[in-house]
């Protein structure tokens, strides 16, 4: 795959993503919903921390700001080393899935680093209220943005049974997460890489055996 494919895979991500969250942002109010199916709901949330919504803060004893701080850091400069990832394969002419992986979760990371370094200066809170671009009191400064996600899919939301031992009556939910567009590149393009994970680092040859 050439770096124009590539790069046309990043910037199509990149649009999808940014445009959905910026419709959402400034459309709902945090913790609206719509349903689009049974299985299927919009629902507006904001991660302020890593994977499903740890906060640093949560496992170190430093404040919430640092902590949002330190992660945008930390993801800065993994997206400098996955950029890095994605020119040497492009460079060194590696396998198409290997090439199309790394520009799928370089993308998605893309993504949610513009959430985390400029939202936090570009809109207002939407606590109670749709969110505007470019207001006169963001709700953070650079670096202290938080990742908009909004992709819902509780296609299973029952009780257990009280008869079921230890969780009998507890509410059951399938699939939980809240996640958006750039997270779905990630998951693609890591899945990619393991499921087909021969090819992805084989020689291109074995790509059309």
């Amino acid at each position: 795959m050439s770096l124009k494919k590539s790069l046309i895979i990043i910037i199509a991500i990149l649009a999808i993503d940014q445009i959905s969250k910026i419709y959402i942002k400034t459309n709902f109010v945090l913790g609206e919903s719509v349903d689009v199916f049974n299985w299927f709901k919009i629902l507006f949330i904001e991660n302020e921390g890593a994977a499903w919504g740890t906060k640093l803060s949560d496992i170190l004893p430093i404040s919430d700001e640092i902590g949002k701080l330190i992660l945008t850091i930390f993801r800065l400069f993994a997206i400098i080393g996955i950029g890095y990832w994605l020119y040497d394969t492009i460079k060194k002419n590696s396998s198409r899935t290997l090439i199309l992986s790394v520009s799928l979760i370089f993308a998605g990371a893309l993504g949610n680093i513009l959430d985390s370094v400029f939202y936090g200066m570009i809109f207002n809170d939407s606590y109670s209220q749709v969110a505007t671009a470019f207001s006169s009191d963001p709700y953070g400064s650079i670096f202290h943005g938080k990742v908009v996600d909004m992709l819902y899919f509780p296609m299973i939301d029952t009780i257990w049974p009280e008869w079921v031992p230890v969780v009998g009556g507890n509410t059951f939910r399938f699939f939980e997460p809240v996640f958006n567009i750039a997270d779905m590149a990630i998951s693609t393009g890591v899945g990619i890489l393991i499921v087909f994970n021969k090819k992805a680092f084989g020689d291109k040859a074995s790509e059309t055996n």
